[in-house]
């Protein structure tokens, strides 16, 4: 349940129900899986465990979450094999060739005939709301599965005042500095990636990987070209990379951090998934508040 990549939101208002009325609100959202003729659902999930039931995990000032989400998987082979001899026939029939909008509505017509016959592929993506920092962390890379959460959520509880947790401007003014050593967060350090694009037409590309990201051959780049994304790491191994959309990518955590509560075992499942719990959102509040303290301080100036 350590989480590898992130989406962060910042809350303009914070969510004052209790975990009660949350529970509920989730669970009426409740994950089911797709009937024959659906391509996908969603639904929250138990954040801990399958055998753990609760929809709502309140952990100090934050509760996690877990959405489970279900689509149908119907291969393009598969469905291309099947729709030639109907466009076919469709053609011979009508004594002409077929109009897009023909075509598609074929198309249409035959995937939703496969599906009940299709395999099903699930995914659970986790999350949780810290309400000191009124920060929403998603377990997840994409922005746009990030937004179908938060959609989903808003629905659940009604409303959700979500907003991107960094100035992006500010951010990219930052990726230029970090990249030069200059105004890093905390503790942290430049990795060893780094990608950087000309803002021109072209758009020109380069990136480097396992590299001295204070070499000549680096740092010559910033003349004509934007850091997208760069790695950042601190003393004790904690690492992550940092993208222009303000996503956080790559988390990697120090080996000290992953095996601090071997000593507690798995007897107690419950315990041990929630101490596991601790020490990740404890690690991410840190680097999160460090890079947001950082680039808000440079906006303030």
């Amino acid at each position: 349940m350590w989480f590898k990549n992130i989406r962060v939101y910042r809350l303009s208002a914070p969510l004052t129900m209790d975990q009660a009325v949350i529970e509920q609100a989730l669970a009426e959202y409740k994950f089911s899986p797709c009937t024959g003729q659906e391509a996908l659902r969603s639904g929250f999930s138990f954040p801990l465990h399958p055998s753990i039931k609760q929809y709502c995990h309140l952990q100090q000032q934050r509760w996690f979450f877990a959405i489970k989400r279900q689509e149908k998987v119907l291969p393009a082979a598969v469905i291309n094999e099947e729709l030639a001899p109907k466009l076919e026939a469709a053609e011979q029939e009508a004594g002409r060739a077929l109009s897009r909008k023909e075509k598609q509505a074929l198309k249409d017509d035959l995937i939703q005939s496969l599906l009940p016959r299709a395999f099903s592929r699930s995914t659970l993506t986790h999350g949780y709301y810290d309400a000191e920092q009124q920060w929403l962390v998603i377990n997840t890379g994409s922005a746009s599965k990030a937004e179908d959460m938060l959609a989903l959520l808003r629905k659940a509880l009604g409303s959700l005042p979500a907003l991107p947790w960094l100035d992006n401007h500010k951010l990219n003014q930052h990726l230029q500095l970090w990249l030069q050593h200059q105004q890093l967060p905390g503790t942290f350090q430049p990795g060893t990636e780094v990608e950087l694009k000309a803002p021109d037409e072209e758009g020109a590309k380069v990136r480097f990987s396992n590299h001295l990201l204070s070499a000549d051959e680096v740092q010559t780049h910033l003349e004509d070209k934007l850091v997208t994304r760069i790695s950042l790491q601190q003393p004790d191994g904690f690492r992550l990379t940092v993208t222009d959309d303000g996503g956080i990518k790559q988390l990697q955590y120090s080996e000290l951090l992953l095996e601090q509560n071997d000593e507690l075992g798995w007897d107690d499942l419950a315990a041990r998934l929630d101490a596991d719990l601790l020490l990740m959102a404890d690690s991410l509040n840190q680097a999160l508040l460090a890079i947001s303290q950082q680039v808000m301080a440079q906006s303030t100036e």
